[in-house]
């Protein structure tokens, strides 16, 4: 690491985004676009990060940005750009020793992997490693498992709904899409219902590490994600005590070859990733697919006249939010991609919420359409090895809910504006405030 990387990482994080401040209100025309950052948090938070996107695509599609909070990174906005990118994962790789799949890692040889900020985790490997651990929860979100949970999603579901009120304004966020969302991932982990709220403070704790208003360094955020470890370390030992293994995530690692003998970091960073990916896309769509009906309003009539289209409704709603905004890697060895001569090390940004806005690939890509014809034409699990896992899980979930959504109200109506995470990794929803009317 160099001088400059390590006095970056002392800064609090009121620091760095005093350092980094835009206004967000700049038409991205103006900027030039050598200088286009469409990584900084504060766009993603105002909602005004389309328009960079749709330049780029348009003038820039492999664009590099020099200089930006994270360090220098190369944007992919385009569909077809960002598919040769994630099937190519000898060129372009996931491993946390070459700075992972988030924007700022960066390759370390040398890093302390007893670090507490050394959290090695599946989604952050290349094969055979990424492959073999990936097989051991694998089961988990087969078909026939997924159909023994369904029934359990459609009572939680239904019951999560028939306690909302009506004529009063609520934040569907906390009362439905946390809820439902914090509920399933207690059953997968096989822990009391009780504690679902710690498994949503860690995944909220992960997206906020460098937001001043949750912690005043990561540092701080990452003692709160060690909580995390105490807690499943825990389970843990539960598990392992059983004659016959359970059926859950933890049992499945307990008793995978490739996984019984994780370190400390390697078995919390396993926990966070399965926590994270199996809150944030299922919660934002449930949020986005709300928010995105109430946007447009003829859409929400095509569907309450016709329920039947909630099976084609659900990959459009998750085409629409891209719940995963980007994933990251870092080239192997000099790459040429569009034109453009990409170098060993660099840093590889794929931007899914761009590409599930590309024109040139999706029929008319800016516009919410619940009744497309190949709804599920979009990039928002990824695509190749890194596929997410869990997607049939999430789209299950989606499609029981609006189905016992449509069964019992006639309207959701957003009565406010939504407030977004401040992260460009997750393309969240905050807050949506709405009114049941009846």
């Amino acid at each position: 690491m160099s001088e400059a990387e390590n006095t970056e990482r002392q800064l609090t994080n009121a620091e760095m985004q005093a350092k980094y401040a835009i206004d967000v209100n700049v038409d991205p025309q103006s900027i030039p676009i050598e200088k286009l950052d469409p990584a900084h948090p504060s766009l993603f938070e105002a909602d005004k990060i389309w328009p960079y996107f749709e330049r780029l695509r348009r003038e820039d599609p492999v664009h590099l940005t020099e200089d930006s909070m994270w360090g220098p990174y190369w944007s992919i906005t385009n569909y077809k750009d960002i598919m040769y990118v994630d099937s190519h994962h000898d060129e372009f790789s996931s491993d946390i020793l070459n700075g992972g799949i988030r924007l700022g890692g960066r390759p370390n040889r040398d890093i302390d992997t007893s670090s507490m900020f050394h959290l090695p985790m599946f989604i952050m490997s290349d094969p055979p490693v990424h492959d073999d651990q990936r097989k051991v929860i694998a089961p988990m979100f087969t078909p026939t498992h997924l159909q023994e949970l369904k029934e359990l999603i459609r009572e939680r579901a239904g019951k999560i709904l028939d306690n909302l009120p009506r004529n009063e304004e609520f934040n569907w966020v906390r009362s439905v899409s946390v809820e439902l969302t914090g509920q399933m991932l207690a059953t997968l982990f096989d822990v009391p219902q009780e504690d679902r709220h710690k498994l949503i403070y860690w995944s909220d704790t992960v997206e906020n590490l460098g937001n001043p208003d949750f912690f005043e360094t990561a540092e701080q955020g990452f003692q709160e994600l060690w909580k995390c470890f105490e807690y499943f370390n825990a389970v843990w030992q539960e598990r392992v005590k059983q004659k016959e293994p359970g059926n859950d995530l933890i049992s499945m690692l307990v008793h995978g070859e490739s996984t019984k003998n994780m370190a400390p970091n390697e078995f919390l960073g396993n926990i966070l990733l399965l926590i994270v990916g199996g809150n944030d896309t299922t919660r934002n769509s449930i949020s986005g697919g709300v928010l995105a009906l109430n946007q447009n309003p003829a859409e929400y009539d095509k569907l309450i006249q016709n329920p039947g289209l909630v099976s084609k409704m659900v990959p459009e709603i998750i085409r629409w939010q891209s719940p995963v905004a980007h994933m990251a890697r870092t080239a192997t060895r000099d790459v040429e991609l569009g034109g453009k001569l990409i170098k060993q090390w660099d840093k590889v940004v794929m931007w899914y919420i761009s590409g599930n806005r590309d024109e040139t690939e999706i029929e008319k890509a800016n516009e919410f359409i619940i009744d497309r014809q190949n709804p599920r034409k979009h990039l928002s699990f990824g695509f190749g090895i890194h596929r997410c896992v869990g997607n049939r899980l999430a789209e299950m979930q989606l499609n029981v809910l609006w189905e016992e959504i449509m069964k019992r109200f006639d309207r959701i109506e957003v009565v406010g504006e939504p407030k977004y995470l401040r992260s460009s990794f997750i393309h969240g929803i905050r807050e949506l405030p709405v009114r049941i009317p009846g």
